[in-house]
């Protein structure tokens, strides 16, 4: 049999064949789960995901979302990500904090990360995000306790759990601050900071019952009202658009709502904001770069994780000197010579 020698040049075009067919390297992917709230709920579950987005944008991963419709999703959802060729998994709030861990301890493997949940103690391959959001509903607190004209002002929740009680903590306690140094009675509806009792819708999906709830306010004298119930307080914000932003005015959690619900950005006063964006794009990218390490990651008024909106079509309403004031008591927070505890 005649043998034929294959030139360089043929072998280099054999090469480059075998290259171009092989199957590429997996892209890096990062997967997350919402809770009930769904991706689109413009709050935490859609600010979450919004970090996955601009590491899709910015650093050229994949990513994928799974929703839960409810509770029981939950493991389902986790579970069903294992294995799937996954770099992290996202899981998106507190209520998925059993879930979460029990998945992380049978997969070692696997990394994790939970928005509005730590362990004590830690998990290794879990890194929590947790957020100092009381630090700017006190700004917030203070803020529209400056502002009301009636003198009441009106807070609810979606569930009796830390990550929705800390709003409610930081707003009372700043209200508090506010009557403190101007001498007056503000009075806070709808949450006891001592006795850890207040309203509550149980749900983050009923737009009815935000209307409810801050209809109930309403009535009993609040101007200002906070929802800290996700998509819950969209139905306040209806209510608060049909009465006028004269009469009824809505602070906002998580996202900037003058944004994320324009159809009613006229009634936003403010929002008190998480950025669980910049900490899961923190996360991702830590993942990326093989220096991923279980713990916490907490976001505080310090480094940006947290804050107050802009107040938008508002601004020219509030005062000058009170904008000052809320200046001052935020530097005050960050160096620690005021504290928004009044628990």
């Amino acid at each position: 049999m005649k043998h034929v020698r294959k030139s360089s040049g043929c072998l280099a075009i054999a090469a480059a064949f075998l290259l171009a067919s092989a199957p590429m390297a997996a892209a890096f992917t990062a997967c997350q789960v919402t809770d009930t709230g769904g991706i689109d709920d413009n709050s935490f579950n859609q600010t979450a995901w919004k970090g996955v987005e601009d590491a899709k944008a910015e650093l050229g991963i994949e990513g994928r979302f799974l929703e839960s419709q409810a509770e029981t999703d939950y493991e389902a959802n986790i579970n069903s990500l294992i294995g799937g060729q996954c770099d992290v998994i996202i899981t998106v709030g507190f209520l998925l904090g059993d879930a979460t861990k029990n998945a992380a301890l049978a997969n070692p493997d696997q990394k994790f990360s939970i928005v509005d949940f730590a362990y004590d103690p830690m998990v290794p391959n879990i890194l929590g995000q947790v957020y100092a959001t009381d630090e700017a509903a006190f700004l917030a607190g203070y803020l529209a306790a400056g502002m009301s004209k009636t003198g009441v002002l009106g807070v609810f929740g979606g569930i009796n759990i830390p990550p929705v009680t800390i709003f409610m903590d930081g707003f009372s306690a700043g209200a508090s601050y506010y009557n403190e140094q101007k001498g007056t009675s503000v009075t806070v509806l709808g949450w006891d900071p001592k006795a850890r009792e207040g309203l509550f819708t149980n749900n983050f999906e009923s737009l009815d019952d935000g209307r409810a709830f801050a209809q109930n306010l309403y009535d009993e004298g609040a101007d200002i009202i906070v929802p800290v119930a996700g998509p819950v307080g969209l139905g306040s914000a209806t209510l608060a658009a049909e009465l006028g932003a004269d009469k009824l005015k809505i602070i906002g959690v998580d996202a900037d709502l003058y944004l994320s619900d324009p159809e009613h950005k006229q009634v936003y006063l403010t929002s008190i904001t998480k950025r669980m964006d910049a900490t899961v794009l923190d996360v991702i990218k830590s993942v990326m770069d093989d220096k991923f390490e279980g713990g916490v990651l907490e976001g505080s008024l310090a480094n940006g994780g947290v804050d107050l909106a802009p107040f938008h079509d508002l601004e020219d309403a509030v005062p000058a000197e009170l904008k000052q004031e809320l200046e001052t008591i935020r530097a005050g927070i960050i160096d620690g010579s005021i504290s928004v505890d009044n628990k």
